[in-house]
């Protein structure tokens, strides 16, 4: 990896886009390849100059401020971080516009070129990759198969969107190591290279504020299995029919692992007889028997441990490490985690779901929900079937903040209220007295927004971390 970096970039001006958490990772391993090397680092906020990380290094430019995109198009390589904003390939398909083309056209130079961490990362390490990417549901499916990796004795690495960026683990690869990689939207965007094994897990409307349509993030997503090579694996979503429309014209040249919650198939995982099952084409292996206390709770996980299940056997994982993994393995901060019970309230933070299906998974999952906090920043995501989930459902209390908040009211209101308790507060802190006088004793209060948190929060974790404080009395 070292050598390809050292060839690739070689006499090349470099600029970082972005200097968050993996931009920072970037320049640490590109400092280590080009002692010596001018790099530049762009990004809008100007306290990027004093960071700790740079102290001493006298080798650096930085492009900081409003119009700090436009100023990146000269460089011959731009590191682009996930999540900011590029648009539009041009007609040779290569070179893309760093900004959306003004009136003045703003575009890079015929010999600029965007690349990342991850599709380094998959130059050189893709067969030793499974790829994990899906609107919902990626973090605890990349954890889960970590965990059963991990459960069997393999030497496996969890690294990309769940907060690891790539370049901090070069060191520890040997080639005996498994490297599962959870993959964001914006890090398959304009990838041209994917995992050996590669999982889409489902597709929602998300993102919209960052892309120009939602057809346009289905693409991305799809990368995760466009460029994969012949004979690679592709585990997928069977009950999903936009899934399985997306990845029709792949599954020839793919070695195809659906799974489904709604029946036996022939290849793949499913259930049956209360067990989950997994066939390779020929053999059907009873995997593990479904457990109605497991940690993973709801539907949307057993989707999640059918596609790990999945992976796993594809592997080779004996089944009673995959067993073990399963039965062990504890699920995630911020998505359906039990807070605690507080006079006689049970409270759980499901922060991390942002969008519809994941707030009405979580209250299917959680028993007796009697209050449900949601709402937050508007990134324009339809809420009708959100509305007519809770119109119809057995909540009692629906307190709803922000934006967000105010069309999910107002999609309940076209449904009917139905004598439920619908409140809109101005700010997130708001529920927490009203949650505890109207939640009765003995039921939940549940945290699922369905919204993301950038109108009061830097991200979803910050919102989570909120709730507990506050439901726990520390509302430091």
């Amino acid at each position: 990896m070292i050598n390809l970096i050292r060839r690739r970039f070689a006499g090349k001006s470099i600029v970082l886009l972005g200097f968050g958490r993996e931009g920072q990772s970037t320049y640490l391993l590109l400092r280590k390849v080009f002692p010596d090397k001018l790099i530049a680092i762009a990004d809008l906020n100007d306290g990027i100059r004093d960071n700790p990380l740079l102290t001493g290094d006298n080798c650096l430019e930085f492009i900081t401020g409003e119009g700090y995109l436009q100023k990146t198009c000269t460089f011959d390589y731009i590191f682009r971080s996930p999540g900011i904003p590029v648009w539009n390939l041009n007609s040779s398909g290569s070179d893309l516009y760093a900004v959306k083309p003004d009136e003045n056209g703003v575009s890079l130079n015929p010999g600029s070129q965007f690349t990342s961490q991850t599709e380094l990362f998959l130059e050189f390490y893709s067969k030793q990759v499974i790829g994990v990417t899906g609107t919902k549901g990626k973090s605890t499916t990349s954890s889960l198969i970590h965990h059963i990796l991990k459960t069997a004795g393999r030497d496996a690495l969890l690294v990309g969107n769940i907060g690891n960026p790539v370049f901090h683990f070069i060191d520890l690869i040997t080639p005996e190591t498994v490297i599962v990689f959870e993959l964001s939207s914006h890090q398959l965007e304009f990838l041209k290279r994917a995992p050996n094994i590669s999982v889409l897990l489902n597709l929602y409307q998300e993102h919209l504020d960052a892309y120009e349509s939602y057809e346009a993030y289905q693409l991305a997503k799809i990368n995760i299995t466009k460029f994969q090579k012949h004979g690679d694996y592709l585990v997928f979503n069977a009950d999903d029919r936009l899934v399985e429309q997306l990845v029709a014209p792949y599954l020839q040249q793919r070695q195809g692992f659906p799974f489904s919650l709604n029946g036996r198939l022939s290849r793949g995982g499913f259930i049956e007889h209360g067990d989950v099952c997994f066939s390779d084409g020929i053999k059907t292996t009873p995997v593990w028997k479904v457990h109605q206390d497991r940690f993973l709770r709801g539907e949307h996980n057993l989707k999640n441990i059918l596609a790990a299940v999945n992976v796993a056997m594809i592997s080779g994982i004996n089944t009673e490490d995959i067993e073990d993994g399963i039965a062990t393995f504890k699920g995630l901060e911020h998505r359906l985690e039990y807070v605690g019970e507080f006079r006689g309230i049970h409270f759980y933070n499901d922060s991390i779901a942002t969008i519809p299906e994941a707030c009405m998974e979580a209250v299917k999952a959680i028993p007796n929900v009697d209050t449900l906090v949601a709402g937050g920043f508007d990134r324009g995501i339809d809420y009708s079937g959100l509305g007519a989930f809770l119109s119809n459902s057995s909540i009692s209390n629906i307190l709803l903040v922000g934006t967000a908040g105010k069309r999910i009211m107002k999609c309940i209101e076209l449904h009917g209220i139905n004598g439920k308790n619908v409140v809109h507060l101005n700010h997130f802190d708001e529920f927490q007295p009203i949650a505890f006088q109207v939640t009765r004793k003995g039921y939940a209060c549940l945290l699922s927004p369905a919204a993301a948190s950038y109108d009061e929060f830097k991200n979803f974790e910050e919102r989570g971390i909120r709730f507990r404080r506050l439901v726990k009395g520390d509302s430091a």
